[in-house]
């Protein structure tokens, strides 16, 4: 697939001079700090030495105060309270940390996921009459409940009162809960609003310890899951966010929870987890209880008092996952066969595909597959009881959310924000949808948007990358959305031997500049370009720089984004 290059331009020259000379690193570090806001020296201690300190007043939350004293009331009144999130990773591990902290001070506790077929995303009207029927008088939800209006409503009518923590973004009216804990909320002025759901949870746990002088420790214990939600919501790992992935990520490779530690044998990896790491080992398996079987079984993992319940519940999490996968390849195939079966839709700025026996659990995942593979908007649909449900993705710089609206007169109902979200419509609205929908991105999304980019921080000489280089890059790490893994562009590069090819059209060489060192370099899919770099004539590469772990062994690797001959 072709893709745009593009250089970031680095504006502040007279801060990352500054930086040279504070820091005394040389000048692409320096660059890639000023990319990152990082202008001075006090910046760069608070964003190479992260500290629970950083942490925002929970208390600067709207609601908070009140969301705390509600629980109080709880407590102290012997009210039954219902922990309720949604069943993927950022609900699960946020009901996990909330039920986990609140039994301790709670007599009578119990959570509730929604079943993702049976009740769909978000506050049931089947959830509170569950609550109803139990006796459940306080209902703590979240990672979901911000557009729960009338669901809310009707829970306050038999009496339940809401305590919604949420990230999403609020609708024109917010439910009329007991507390709304969402930094996005207008009239909200916590200084950072990019927390996930189990974000929201902690500041909730913060909060009632700050209140209550509960010693920060019985709080911190709780880090690995927040990270954990932290890198398999893709929110921007950036501010707070930053601060709470590293210290969670110190938990998860020191001491993880039993549910954690139990997905981390199953996975096969033992130490130095990464944000990348936890999305593509860690994420998908908890993802996977909900999308094949039941997201309760994600929790009961999560919450596991001793290893070895933990490791029998690990293992029956990873079996799901296993048949995840299987449905995963085979509708991504049929996905595949489809498209280039139809030269309309070969030919389309859209992907919308509709079959009703696709599994509904795993066409979020086919919508991102044919994201990576067509680069363009995708909707991925499939039958739901009755009506189709549909998973959606974009592509950087293209608004999917305001997309769907000009769509919403064939929609029953969507959410989501501008890269990702759900829907559902009538069965006979899918011709029409997959028609309007495919005119309303051709009449606004930029020709440019539809070629994947290639974002370079800086130019590189391989004689540049030395130990200290080395050490004071890894501290940029956790990387993420906000903080990605600088992408350098290093020219004149020569292949040292020949190239090859591993796997499925991977590409592995090894390559040098002059008379620089040597470095081993991987280039996932781009095994076309084999002929061309071994021609013996020089050519451009784009990559990034990571540790390469094999059999206790670790070396420097150029992980490759783009190559690109000289003519």
């Amino acid at each position: 697939m072709q893709k745009r290059w593009v250089e970031r331009e680095a504006e502040n020259q007279e801060a990352i001079a500054d930086l040279q000379d504070c820091l005394q690193v040389d000048q692409v570090l320096a660059t890639l700090l000023a990319k990152r806001g990082v202008t001075c020296f006090d910046e760069a201690k608070s964003y190479f030495r992260p500290s629970l300190g950083h942490l925002h007043d929970p208390f600067l939350m709207q609601d908070m105060e009140r969301a705390v004293l509600r629980i109080e009331k709880a407590i102290n009144a012997g009210e039954r309270v219902l922990i309720y999130g949604d069943y993927d990773v950022d609900g699960t591990t946020s009901v996990a940390l909330a039920y986990s902290f609140f039994r301790k001070y709670l007599r009578n506790i119990d959570f509730y996921i929604p079943d993702r077929y049976k009740e769909g995303y978000g506050i049931s009207t089947a959830g509170i009459d569950f609550a109803a029927q139990h006796h459940y008088t306080l209902i703590i939800a979240l990672d979901c409940g911000i557009k729960s209006v009338d669901k809310v409503a009707y829970a306050k009518d038999l009496g339940i009162d809401f305590i919604i923590c949420d990230h999403h973004l609020p609708g024109d009216a917010l439910p009329d809960a007991y507390a709304v804990l969402d930094p996005k909320r207008k009239d909200c002025e916590y200084p950072y609003k990019e927390l996930s759901g189990c974000g929201i949870g902690f500041k909730l746990i913060q909060a009632f310890a700050q209140k209550n002088d509960i010693d920060f420790s019985e709080i911190s214990c709780y880090l690995d899951l927040v990270a954990v939600s932290i890198a398999s919501d893709i929110v921007p790992i950036t501010g707070e966010n930053r601060t709470i992935a590293w210290f969670g990520l110190k938990k998860l490779n020191t001491e993880p929870c039993n549910g954690l530690a139990a997905l981390i044998e199953v996975a096969g990896r033992k130490e130095n987890y990464s944000i990348s790491d936890i999305v593509f080992a860690i994420g998908p398996r908890i993802n996977a209880a909900g999308r094949i079987d039941d997201a309760k079984h994600a929790v009961n993992l999560l919450i596991a008092d001793n290893a070895n319940s933990a490791r029998d519940r690990g293992m029956l999490i990873n079996l799901k996952n296993t048949e995840r996968k299987e449905h995963d390849i085979s509708i991504t195939e049929q996905a595949l066969a489809m498209i280039q079966a139809d030269s309309s839709l070969l030919n389309r700025k859209t992907t919308v595909l509709f079959d009703q026996n696709w599994h509904k659990g795993v066409i979020g995942i086919v919508a991102s597959r044919l994201t990576e593979k067509y680069y363009r908007p995708t909707i991925v649909l499939t039958k739901s009881n009755d009506h189709v449900a549909g998973s959606a993705r974009s592509v950087t710089g293209f608004d999917l959310y305001e997309a769907l609206s000009s769509c919403s007169d064939l929609l029953e109902q969507f959410g989501g924000h501008k890269y990702a979200a759900g829907l559902t419509m009538k069965p006979e609205n899918v011709p029409a949808f997959q028609q309007k929908f495919e005119e309303i991105v051709s009449s606004t999304i930029p020709d440019e948007l539809l070629i994947q980019e290639i974002l370079i921080d800086a130019n590189l000489n391989f004689k540049n990358i030395t130990p200290k280089f080395l050490r004071i890059l890894n501290q940029f790490s956790p990387f993420g959305p906000g903080n990605m893994a600088p992408v350098f562009l290093s020219k004149s590069v020569y292949v040292s031997g020949s190239a090859s090819l591993v796997g499925n059209n991977h590409l592995k060489m090894c390559v040098k500049q002059d008379d620089s060192a040597t470095f081993d370099c991987i280039g996932f899919g781009l095994g076309d370009y084999i002929v061309h770099v071994n021609k013996g004539v020089p050519f451009e590469m784009c990559y990034t720089i990571e540790e390469n772990v094999w059999k206790d062994r670790k070396t420097v690797q150029l992980n490759i984004k783009g190559i690109r001959t000289i003519v």
